[in-house]
C-alpha cells in the first residue's frame, strides 16, 4: 500500500501533472456525431451536483484517463463498473482507463455510498460525463484536422481521419488542458449495439489481491515513523472514567509512549503495536468507571419495544376500513420480530490519521469522505479546507460500522501528537460491543381476504429505531465526541431523518384496494444506524411471510397468489421465474422449499428468491440451497449483479439463521464471535444460481441491498414446509421451532 502523503487537492494535482485547465462553449451536441439519444430528461443526482467534465475524468498525457469516483468501493464493484461505461463511452480499452475513489479535494462529492445507488449515481454520471467528452473530443480533433468530426473516427485512445492517415492521441487533442465544460442535456451516448464492455462479465481485479492477502485494506496502511494506538471504551453504554493509574500503566508497559485523556475518553499509544494492545488489556483490567446505563431485560425485547415511547408516521394509506369484515371475508393477523443486527465485519474497524503543519489527513473506510471530513471540522474546530480524507477499503463493510468512530479517534489522537501518523485499530470486543446495529423491528400486519381469496385490506404498522444515525457533518454522533471532558450526545431523529429506512419496503409492491401503513419510531436501548438494507430486511421478512400465510389461508399456491395480486410486469416476470425454479426441485422427506419477491424500495431491483432447507436432527437449518432471480434493469457488469445478489443471500441468511444481538443489564453480551456466530466456511448456504433478467433498455438499478428481505422469507417459508411451524422472530434458531413461536399468530 503506498505511504506516500496524496495530493492535498485537485488544484495542487493538476499544477503537478501540468496541466492547464481550458473551458468550451459546450451548449448542445451536434448531431454530425455517432451516438444514439439517451432517454430521461434529466442528468444522474451526481452529475448535477458536480457538472464539469473534469469532476469525472482527465486525460492523462501517457494516453490514459483517469475516472474519479466519490463513491468507496463496498464490495459492489464501483471500481469496475465505472471503468467499464467510461471505456465504453470514450472506445478505450479497459487497461488504459484507471479508476480513483473517494478523496476530499479530488474526487466529486457524492455524500455517503449507501442504498445499493453506486451504480444509479456514479458510474451514470461518469457514463454521460465520458460520452460528453468524446463528443468535445471529436469537435476539438476535427478543429485541430480541418475537417469535420463526422469524418472522424474514435477508437483506442485515438481520433483518426477515416482514411487513418491523419491521428491525433486524446493527449494531443487537448495540449495539456483538460475538459471543463459542464455536461448539459441532451448528451448523446455510444449506441447499444455497438457495446463491448457493459453488459458483460468483467472480473474485479482487486479480488486477486484479496484472495492472495495482499495489502488492499486500510487495516493493512503502514507508513514510517507511524504510532500505533488502541482506545479504550468503558464497559457499558453512558459509563464515565473515574480512575486510571497512568504511572502503573506506563511502568508495566514500557513501551507505552503516551496516554492521552481527555474527559472519558482515553488513547493509549505505542511505537509497536503490540504494547498498545498490552497496554489496553491492562487498563480494562483495572480502570474504574461509573456503572453507565442499565439495559432493559425481564422481558421479551418485541414486548419492551411495543411499550417504548415512540413518534409515529404516516407510509401509505388509500381506501377504508371503517366498514366491518363482508359475509364470508377472511381475517387473518400475525406479529413479526428481528432482533438488533451487527454489520459483524470480519476486519475490525481502522483509520490513520497525521495532523501535521495545521492540515489534518485521515485514511478511512468511511463510507462518506466529505461527510466524513465536515464531522472531524466539527469536532475538532478546523477549517474544512484544512482536513482531507481519503477513502481506502475496509474488510467487512455493510453500512454504518465503526469506521466513523475509528477516524475520529484517529483524528483526536494525531491532533494530540503532531507530526507522526497514528494508526488505530479497534478489537474484536470493540468492534462488537460498540459498533452501531441494524435496528430490532416488530411488524404487525392484519389482511381481509374476500372468499375468492383476493387481498381487500392490509394494514400494517412497523415499530422501529432510527437506521440513519450517520454522523453527516454532526461530531456529535461520532462515539469519542460523547466521551470527551465536554461531551456532545447525538439527538435521535429517525422518525424525521427523509433517508431513517425504518419503513422502508414497508409498503407492499402487491395491489389491493384498501391499504394503511404507519411507522412508530421510538429511541431503543442499544446504539443503532444503517445495516445493509435497513429497514427492508425485516418488513419484506414480514410481508413475504405473511403472504404466504394468507396463500395458505385462501388454498392457493403461494406463487400464484402473488402473481394475481402484482400489476407490474417486470415483477411478475421475475416471480414466474422464481415459479419455475422452484417447481423443478424434488424434495426428500424433512426439506421444505420457499420463495419470497420484493422489490428493492419499490424502485429499485426486483428480486425473488427460492429456498431449499433441510432440518438437521439437532434441529438447525443446514446449509440451505438458494436460488435467485433479479431485474436491476440494465447490467453494466454481470459478475457484479450475480457476486452482490449471492452475497447478500448469504449474508442474509447468516442473519436468518444464527444473528442476533444479547445484552443484559450490564451491557452487551455479544463481544466475540462465539456469542455472535456468523456462517463459517463449512456452513455457507449453496448458491445453487442467479438468474439475471438484463433489461439493457431500462436504467441500471443497484443490486447489493435486494435480496435480503426475501432471503429471509424464503428461508422462514421453506422452514414452516419442512416442519408445520411458522416462525415470526427471527433467528429460525432450532428452540423456535417449538408450539411457542405460534403465539403470535391470531387468525380470525
Amino acid at each position: 500500500m503506498p505511504s506516500n502523503l496524496p495530493p492535498t487537492s485537485r488544484r495542487d494535482f493538476l499544477k503537478s501533472a501540468g496541466c492547464l485547465t481550458i473551458g468550451f462553449a459546450f451548449l448542445g451536441l451536434t448531431t454530425d456525431v455517432t451516438g444514439s439519444p439517451i432517454g430521461g430528461d434529466e442528468l444522474p443526482g451526481s452529475l448535477q451536483d458536480n457538472p464539469r467534465i473534469n469532476a469525472w475524468l482527465e486525460v492523462l498525457s501517457n494516453g490514459r484517463v483517469r475516472v474519479l469516483t466519490g463513491k468507496i468501493e463496498l464490495g459492489q464493484g464501483i471500481r469496475t463498473a465505472v471503468q467499464q461505461v467510461a471505456a465504453e463511452e470514450l472506445d478505450m480499452p479497459l487497461n488504459k482507463v484507471e479508476v480513483v475513489l473517494a478523496e476530499t479535494d479530488r474526487t466529486p462529492d457524492e455524500r455517503y455510498t449507501a442504498g445499493s445507488a453506486s451504480i444509479e449515481q456514479s458510474a451514470m454520471s461518469v457514463r454521460y460525463a465520458a460520452a460528453a467528452a468524446r463528443q468535445k473530443l471529436l469537435t476539438l480533433a476535427a478543429q485541430k484536422l480541418g475537417t469535420k468530426a463526422t469524418l472522424l473516427t474514435l477508437a483506442d485512445g485515438l481520433i483518426q481521419t477515416k482514411d487513418k492517415k491523419r491521428q491525433l492521441t486524446f493527449a494531443q487533442v487537448l495540449n495539456g488542458a483538460q475538459l471543463t465544460n459542464e455536461v448539459r442535456l441532451p448528451v448523446k451516448l455510444k449506441p447499444k449495439s455497438q457495446y463491448r464492455y457493459v453488459g458483460k462479465a468483467v472480473h474485479r481485479q482487486e479480488i486477486e489481491r484479496m484472495v492472495r492477502a495482499e495489502e488492499w485494506y486500510v487495516q493493512d496502511l503502514r507508513f514510517p515513523n507511524m504510532l500505533h494506538a488502541r482506545v479504550l471504551r468503558p464497559a457499558n453504554y453512558e459509563s464515565k472514567l473515574v480512575k486510571l493509574d497512568e504511572t502503573e500503566l506506563k511502568r508495566l508497559v514500557p513501551g507505552l509512549l503516551k496516554v492521552h485523556i481527555d474527559g472519558s475518553f482515553v488513547g493509549l499509544l505505542a511505537e509497536q503495536e503490540y504494547d498498545a494492545k498490552l497496554a489496553q488489556d491492562y487498563a480494562k483490567l483495572h480502570a474504574q468507571w461509573t456503572p453507565g446505563r442499565t439495559l432493559p431485560t425481564g422481558q421479551p425485547l418485541p414486548d419492551y419495544i411495543r411499550k417504548l415511547p415512540n413518534t409515529p408516521k404516516p407510509v401509505a394509506s388509500q381506501g377504508s376500513f371503517d366498514a366491518p369484515p363482508a359475509a364470508g371475508e377472511t381475517t387473518l393477523q400475525a406479529s413479526y420480530f428481528k432482533p438488533y443486527l451487527m454489520h459483524g465485519s470480519i476486519g475490525p474497524s481502522c483509520a490513520v490519521a497525521l495532523f501535521e503543519q495545521g492540515k489534518l489527513h485521515v485514511w478511512t473506510h468511511s463510507q462518506g469522505v466529505y461527510p466524513m471530513r465536515d464531522s472531524l471540522a466539527d469536532l475538532l474546530k478546523l477549517p474544512k479546507e484544512n482536513i482531507h480524507v481519503k477513502g481506502v477499503p475496509g474488510s467487512g463493510c455493510y453500512g454504518h460500522n465503526g469506521a466513523d468512530d475509528a477516524a475520529a479517534d484517529a483524528a483526536l489522537l494525531a491532533v494530540a501528537t503532531p507530526g507522526r501518523h497514528v494508526r488505530v485499530q479497534w478489537s474484536r470486543e470493540d468492534e462488537h460491543a460498540w459498533e452501531p446495529y441494524g435496528s430490532a423491528m416488530l411488524i404487525d400486519i392484519s389482511a381481509r381476504l374476500d372468499p375468492t381469496g383476493r387481498i381487500t385490506h392490509w394494514q400494517q404498522q412497523v415499530w422501529t429505531d432510527t437506521h440513519s444515525a450517520r454522523p453527516n457533518g454532526q461530531a456529535d454522533k461520532l462515539l469519542p465526541t460523547q466521551y470527551l471532558a465536554q461531551p456532545r450526545i447525538p439527538k435521535n431523529d429517525g422518525a424525521n431523518d427523509f433517508s431513517a429506512g425504518g419503513y422502508r419496503n414497508a409498503e407492499p409492491l402487491y395491489v389491493m384496494p384498501n391499504l394503511k401503513v404507519d411507522a412508530y419510531f421510538f429511541e431503543g436501548p442499544l446504539r443503532a444506524s444503517a445495516l445493509r438494507s435497513l429497514g427492508a430486511y425485516g418488513n419484506v421478512f414480514a410481508i413475504e411471510s405473511f403472504m404466504d400465510e394468507l396463500a395458505e389461508k385462501a388454498k392457493q399456491d403461494p406463487w400464484e397468489f402473488r402473481l394475481q395480486h402484482l400489476q407490474d410486469e417486470r415483477a411478475k416476470a421475475v416471480v414466474r421465474k422464481a415459479q419455475e425454479i422452484a417447481s423443478q426441485q424434488k424434495l426428500a422427506e424433512g426439506e421444505g422449499l420457499g420463495g419470497a419477491f420484493a422489490q428493492y424500495k419499490n424502485k429499485a431491483a426486483y428480486v425473488a428468491v427460492v429456498a431449499k432447507v433441510r432440518i438437521a436432527e439437532e434441529g438447525t437449518v443446514y446449509r440451505p440451497q438458494l436460488w435467485a432471480v433479479i431485474d436491476s434493469g440494465e447490467v453494466i457488469n454481470l459478475d457484479g449483479v450475480k457476486n452482490q445478489t449471492e452475497g447478500g443471500m448469504i449474508q442474509a441468511a447468516s442473519w436468518t439463521t444464527n444473528e442476533e444481538v444479547t445484552f443484559d443489564a450490564h451491557g452487551i453480551r455479544s463481544r466475540q464471535w462465539e456469542t455472535y456466530p456468523i456462517y463459517r466456511f463449512d456452513e455457507v448456504p449453496y448458491v445453487m444460481g442467479v438468474t439475471v433478467i438484463d433489461r439493457p433498455n431500462e436504467p441500471p438499478l443497484g443490486a447489493g441491498e435486494a435480496a435480503q428481505g426475501p432471503t429471509a422469507a424464503a428461508l422462514a417459508n421453506a422452514v414452516y414446509r419442512a416442519t408445520g411451524k411458522r416462525v415470526r422472530e427471527l433467528p429460525l434458531r432450532p428452540e423456535k421451532l417449538g408450539d411457542e413461536t405460534t403465539r403470535r399468530q391470531q387468525p380470525g
